[in-house]
C-alpha cells in the first residue's frame, strides 16, 4: 500500500495552498466562476463547474517551459 500526503490551507478568501509530497500550487477562484491553479513544477490550470445533472468539470491543462 502507498503512502501518501496532501495537505490544503486556506490562506485567503478563494486562495488555497495546496501541499504534496513533491509539489506545492496556489488554487484561486472557483464557487461561481473557473478555477485557476499554478504548480510548483511549472503545471497551470483552469478548470470550471459546468451545468448538469453530473456536476461536470473541464479542464485545461498547460506547462511552461
Amino acid at each position: 500500500m502507498a503512502l501518501t500526503f496532501r495537505k490544503s490551507f486556506r490562506i485567503l478568501p478563494g486562495v488555497r495552498l495546496n501541499i504534496n509530497r513533491h509539489s506545492w500550487s496556489i488554487t484561486t477562484g472557483g464557487k461561481n466562476g473557473p478555477r485557476y491553479t499554478s504548480s510548483s513544477t511549472g503545471r497551470r490550470t483552469t478548470s470550471m463547474d459546468l451545468p448538469g445533472p453530473f456536476g461536470w468539470r473541464r479542464t485545461r491543462t498547460s506547462r511552461s517551459r
